[in-house]
């Protein structure tokens, strides 16, 4: 058997988290067994699907490299397929015409839930109840009055639920548009798809599915339904609470590798294994080891997965997506290190792209003024003298390395007989306005020896004038 499997998203707003792992968990079988990935954008909810949120689907699939082998296909281009086959079933008698008006469905609904009974369809048109046929109807699926539907779910196991407990669901509104869960059926059974791999909150659809596929003639497919995710709060994540769009993960600074084998972990395990390569995704990846039970965000373990990727994948791979950051923060770095040499740089002190970005400025632009506290800490009276020898030093420089930079760093300490950090510290201020960067001689170095010996004159500028300030 060719597997295929697919993701069907509803557009009804972004993609987020449980519905990006669905999309991997989808893939990844697909992936490992040599099958085919369809990609099915379910947009039958016409007033709450929007362009925008279509976009931001394909965008986020496409971001965290999830390829697709058929689609994007849109069920509402396939609307003359599913009214054909409704078309059939009324023929066939595997539907009906239902003439009921919205008073009598929820008077009926009021009722049943009064005698504390499940709201559900009487079946009154079912029994060929006589009516005008130039009045506005619905289609429903005449489901099975006895008997049940079993299933064996490939995460959960067997599931039986009684056909007693299910209604005649609607296929077919009053404006002759098909619903979701006979179009979700009908594209499962036209597209040949054989495992569908979706969230706990269908499992409830799927006897209704299966029933549906039987009366069109078809093979139901194998079901695996995930568990949901909870948020850091311990509640369920959702579109319409606490979930973070895919894309916000990228703006946030996050690379889509670390995501993915995030999203990985979030529910399916190998051993004690935290970092895979997406080969071993494909070539590791099975149902068995799917868990039951929900998995907890935590946005700290993406953090720490986050920067292992920023310090162990290439730096020119790195680079790529950090330029769209740079670009973002509307940094010029035409002059200063390259950003293949930025990365080298800052990878061992960032978690995220966006921190890198942010905290990078200062090798690329000049400044006028430093960081108040650093300013009042490190730019003083005591640090004159330092910074003018170490100055001299510099500037005399016909090497212009790291290592030179660091001896003339040793050779000041010696001179005035105090540790490097008497040196450092006001010297870090001076040339980065801020106390914190990476090692001072290859920062010295990124920023350049003409900008550093300016910033440096700036730096004593600065002391000079708060000295006479201090006497004034």
């Amino acid at each position: 058997m060719k597997i295929k499997t697919r993701f069907a998203p509803s557009p009804t707003g972004y993609l987020h988290v449980g519905g990006a792992r669905t999309a991997l968990y989808a893939w990844l079988f697909a992936r490992n067994l040599g099958g085919k990935f369809v990609l099915r954008i379910e947009d039958t909810d016409l007033e709450r699907s929007t362009q925008p949120a279509i976009q931001a689907i394909i965008d986020g699939i496409s971001w965290l490299s999830l390829d697709w082998d058929e689609g994007p296909y849109f069920q509402t281009q396939r609307f003359n397929h599913y009214n054909a086959a409704i078309e059939n079933m009324l023929f066939k008698g595997k539907a009906y015409k239902c003439f009921c008006s919205k008073e009598r469905l929820n008077t009926l609904r009021c009722r049943q839930m009064a005698r504390n009974e499940k709201p559900r369809y009487d079946g009154l048109c079912r029994n060929n109840v006589k009516h005008d046929e130039n009045q506005p109807y619905v289609v429903r699926f005449k489901n099975p009055q006895s008997g049940s539907v079993l299933f064996h779910d490939l995460v959960r196991g067997p599931i039986e639920f009684s056909n007693c407990e299910l209604d005649d669901l609607i296929i077919r509104r009053h404006d002759g548009s098909p619903t979701y869960n006979f179009c979700v059926v009908f594209d499962d059974f036209d597209m040949g798809i054989t495992h569908v791999i979706r969230g706990e909150d269908h499992i409830n659809n799927t006897p209704r599915q299966i029933n549906i596929l039987h009366a069109l003639g078809a093979t139901a497919p194998a079901y695996a339904h995930i568990s949901m995710i909870l948020g850091e709060d311990g509640k369920k994540l959702s579109k319409r609470h606490n979930a973070i769009g895919v894309m916000q993960y990228r703006d946030d600074g996050f690379l889509p590798e670390a995501l993915v084998n995030y999203l990985l972990k979030l529910g399916w395990s190998h051993g004690d294994q935290e970092i895979f390569s997406i080969e071993e995704m494909k070539q590791l990846f099975n149902l068995n080891a799917v868990s039951k039970s929900p998995s907890a965000f935590n946005t700290q373990k993406l953090l720490w997965i986050n920067h292992y990727y920023i310090n162990h994948l290439p730096s020119e791979y790195i680079a790529t997506h950090l330029l769209w950051h740079i670009k973002r923060e509307e940094i010029d770095t035409r002059s200063g290190p390259a950003l293949i040499d930025l990365v080298k740089l800052l990878r061992g002190r960032c978690k995220t792209l966006k921190e890198m970005a942010t905290s990078c400025r200062y090798f690329y632009e000049d400044f006028n003024k430093f960081d108040t506290k650093s300013a009042e800490k490190y730019l003083n009276v005591l640090a004159q003298k330092p910074l003018q020898m170490i100055r001299e030093k510099l500037a005399t420089l016909s090497v212009w390395t790291p290592d030179s930079i660091y001896a003339a760093l040793e050779k000041t300490a010696d001179e005035l007989q105090v540790s490097i950090g008497k040196i450092g510290m006001p010297l870090r201020v001076a040339v980065t306005s801020r106390a914190q960067s990476p090692a001072l001689d290859v920062t010295v170095h990124a920023i350049g020896q003409s900008r550093s010996l300016a910033r440096i004159d700036l730096a004593l500028d600065f002391i000079a004038n708060d000295t006479l300030a201090k006497i004034d």
